[in-house]
């Protein structure tokens, strides 16, 4: 190994200083690094008992940073995408469902601010809400202005 190339324990903590990544995300991203088969499996076995690696704090960083712009169905696409535990991911979008609609509005109001005035504007303003990942009830609720919660 040479002297000047970081271990993989370094490179794990030079990604992990930067944000929270999943134990499977660390494990694609430092996969090509490994010299010998099962070392980046020591190393990141030896980070997780320390607690450098918590798949919790990956779902509550992503849903606090993502949570104000988009909806559920996205943020649970960002934290499958993570190879992060099925259960944790669920009770994460259940704790978004109840918020919905109240982000939904916030991020319409943000872009748009004013009712549509045709069919075409309402067309768009509801393919904005989709793309952000909120559910086809909560847009129509948004953009027909309906304020029964």
């Amino acid at each position: 190994m040479a002297f000047d190339q970081p271990s993989l324990k370094g490179r794990a903590l030079r990604l992990l200083s930067g944000r929270e990544h999943s134990r499977a995300e660390l494990e694609r991203k430092l996969q090509q690094f490994e010299e010998e088969p099962g070392s980046l499996a020591l190393a990141l076995d030896e980070l997780q008992a320390k607690g450098f690696i918590s798949e919790q704090r990956v779902v509550e960083s992503v849903v606090n940073r993502r949570a104000a712009k988009l909806g559920a169905s996205r943020i649970k696409q960002e934290l499958q995408a993570k190879g992060l535990d099925p259960q944790a991911v669920s009770e994460a979008v259940a704790g978004l469902r109840s918020t919905e609609l109240a982000r939904a509005r916030a991020v319409w109001q943000k872009k748009f601010g004013h009712p549509p005035e045709d069919s075409a504007e309402r067309a768009r303003q509801m393919r904005f809400l989709a793309s952000r990942g909120f559910g086809g009830d909560t847009i129509h609720r948004v953009v027909s202005g309906g304020d029964d919660d």
